[in-house]
């Protein structure tokens, strides 16, 4: 479904040189839920712009559906985006539309017809629980209102694949779970892939089948994500779990009094 060959991202500043990919190669398959995992700057964010090429890679190959991405002129990769739909942390909502017209946005700019856009966005506020605030603006919803309008926004022209860049980050731990479960609900439902950047052990835990740890620019482990918790390998791997296990082993010793 997905596939990265040797794909490679430099940043050029005045005064230095960053290499935020290095040869990374990738598979994903269709229907996956796949979590992509590292510590700050590790160059999981940057790996997930240039899937839809948000950031333009210096060399490599990245296919969808057997479509080589980085190959396409500014024509093709228009209509190609409309298939790779994405969430954002800070949800990027415009604030002088509606709930109803956020969603409706990625189809006016398709050129659909009115009473297209009317049920689609119908169908798709209904499918993430929304329909009782279609006419309501972005400063009147939660946080997991604003990511739910998000989600339905990037669902709007039947994406293939969906990604999500540290999108439960802004939330609290219910509204996260919340999130989670209608992601996964959408998975199932759509049979849609879904490519997720996180740095929270939970929500890989909760929702990914399959996942890559990201370490300076470079994959240094991928597979099952009851492997990485079970039989981490790769430094950053180790240190994530070892993270989670002081964190649990101080969690049981505050509820059990002894502070």
């Amino acid at each position: 479904m997905i596939e990265v060959k040797n794909l490679s991202k430099t940043f050029i500043t005045s005064n230095s040189k960053i290499q935020a990919l290095d040869n990374i190669n990738l598979k994903i398959e269709k229907g996956d839920i796949f979590g992509i995992i590292g510590f700050s700057g590790a160059g999981k964010s940057t790996l997930i712009r240039c899937l839809n090429r948000l950031e333009e890679p210096d060399s490599g190959r990245i296919l969808i559906e057997g479509k080589d991405i980085t190959r396409m002129d500014k024509k093709e990769l228009k209509n190609a985006r409309r298939k790779i739909g994405m969430i954002f942390q800070q949800f990027n909502l415009l604030d002088s539309r509606s709930v109803f017209e956020n969603i409706a946005f990625p189809l006016e700019i398709a050129g659909c017809r009115n009473q297209k856009i009317k049920e689609r966005v119908e169908e798709i506020l209904e499918m993430v629980g929304l329909t009782d605030k279609a006419d309501s603006y972005p400063s009147q919803l939660s946080g997991g209102q604003k990511q739910r309008v998000g989600i339905a926004r990037a669902l709007a022209n039947e994406p293939d694949v969906l990604l999500s860049d540290e999108a439960t980050s802004a939330l609290d731990p219910m509204t996260t779970f919340s999130i989670l479960e209608l992601l996964k609900e959408i998975n199932q439902k759509l049979n849609l892939t879904i490519v997720l950047i996180t740095h929270e052990l939970d929500v890989l835990n909760h929702i990914c089948k399959n996942m890559a740890v990201v370490e300076n620019g470079r994959i240094v482990e991928s597979g099952p994500v009851e492997k990485f918790f079970t039989n981490p390998e790769s430094s950053t791997s180790k240190s994530f779990v070892n993270i989670l296990n002081s964190f649990q082993r101080g969690r049981l010793y505050i509820e059990g009094g002894a502070i």
